[in-house]
């Protein structure tokens, strides 16, 4: 029997999501909308697959993955959710989930989630996989002797491809956020990775080696 544990603060939300998962023969859902509890059970029980509601009053979804990570750093995790979660996709990854799924989604496509991460399978929806297109170019940097040479491969992704052209059309963190219905903080996140990878300090320094390297045309 598959066992899965739903945390969810609207109750109503919570027991449908149950009654739904039920429906199949190999599976038992529990309802839990108390976190700490749930938290306190953990140390004495495993479910096979945690489903989560992003946004809770307690905690986000995101703080209760990473205490369920902690605690179990193998359990198979869902965030369920009703808001865009398009700008903070990367930070999900690194949290370590298995997959995400709208609460608009059909029963069908609820229990097939399931069973995919049960599978080992990890959920992107489609809406993201434009943003797993990645840039990819071979960077070279001098020794101080100026005369041996240090290659690093570097790949850039499609969401830092994008921030990388507006910066070329001048637009500032507060622009850009607006422009692509992301949050400030998630913009300057992205911009920390690409200085990372690009070995640079700064917006300028970052934009003179993407136009160096191809990934954009400073005439766009």
């Amino acid at each position: 029997m598959i066992q899965i544990i739903i945390v969810d603060d609207h109750q109503l939300v919570g027991e449908g999501t149950k009654k739904m998962i039920e429906l199949e023969k190999d599976m038992s859902a529990t309802y839990s909308g108390d976190v700490n509890m749930l938290l306190n059970d953990l140390r004495h029980k495993q479910y096979d697959v945690y489903l989560l509601d992003m946004n809770m009053p307690q905690c986000s979804g995101i703080e209760l993955a990473k205490s369920i990570m902690k605690i179990h750093n193998k359990a198979k995790i869902i965030l369920y959710t009703g808001f865009e979660y398009l700008s903070i996709f990367n930070l999900l990854i690194d949290t370590g989930i298995s997959g995400i799924l709208s609460k608009s989604a059909s029963q069908q496509d609820l229990i097939m989630s399931i069973r995919s991460v049960i599978n080992g399978y990890t959920l992107i929806p489609v809406s993201l996989l434009k943003q797993l297109r990645v840039t990819e170019f071979v960077y070279e940097s001098a020794q101080e002797n100026n005369s041996l040479h240090s290659t690093s491969r570097v790949t850039i992704s499609q969401k830092e491809k994008e921030l990388l052209e507006y910066i070329a059309k001048g637009k500032n963190n507060k622009q850009i956020a607006d422009d692509l219905y992301m949050s400030l903080r998630a913009v300057e996140y992205n911009l920390t990775k690409i200085f990372k990878k690009l070995k640079v300090t700064n917006r300028s320094e970052a934009l003179a080696e993407a136009v160096r390297h191809g990934i954009v045309n400073i005439n766009i």
